[in-house]
């Protein structure tokens, strides 16, 4: 595949990883959604899930490796990548390199939390047994985006509810 069919694929799974995020902000989640491609194919979609399972561990990247390794039929993803809007953190990092994937595209960067290049760099780091190629920025903005416009939406609710004297009658002790 040459560079420019690359970046048109990319854009294509990283508009579905997309979708998966906004399936995520729509139930109140951090809105990050991934995919797993395998021979151009998506294998995996998921979204995060962190507070509808009540489990940290439930990241988009975590639930999509989770599916994928179910699909594939085994633990190892060399011959796959995945495409998630937000770069990893150390977690689903470190989860990559176990499942030996091929390659980790993403949109958005994380600069204090991210763990392909941001703050730190587990998925090429030299004293682990596997590495993977990392495509960062794929539609950056899309991605940047939908997490600024959750976060904005949080604050703002946030200081309303803050702002709002408590209603007496809410607990039941008016009259």
């Amino acid at each position: 595949m040459n560079p420019e069919e690359r970046a048109q694929s990319d854009d294509v799974f990283m508009a579905e990883a997309l979708r998966q995020a906004q399936r995520a902000y729509r139930r109140g989640e951090v809105p990050v959604g991934a995919v797993v491609v395998r021979e151009g194919r998506i294998i995996a979609r998921a979204y995060n899930q962190v507070e509808l399972l009540k489990d940290a561990t439930a990241h988009a990247e975590m639930l999509a490796l989770t599916m994928a390794e179910s699909v594939v039929g085994d633990w190892r993803l060399t011959d796959c990548t995945l495409y998630v809007t937000k770069e990893p953190c150390p977690m689903c990092a470190g989860a990559v390199v176990h499942c030996r994937l091929q390659r980790v595209v993403f949109g958005a960067s994380d600069p204090k939390g991210g763990a392909a290049g941001g703050a730190l760099n587990l998925l090429q780091f030299h004293g682990l047994n596997h590495r993977c190629e990392i495509t960062a920025g794929v539609r950056q903005d899309d991605c940047a985006g939908i997490l600024k416009a959750f976060f904005a939406e949080r604050r703002r609710d946030s200081s309303v509810s803050l702002a709002r004297p408590p209603d007496p009658s809410a607990d039941g002790s008016a009259n």
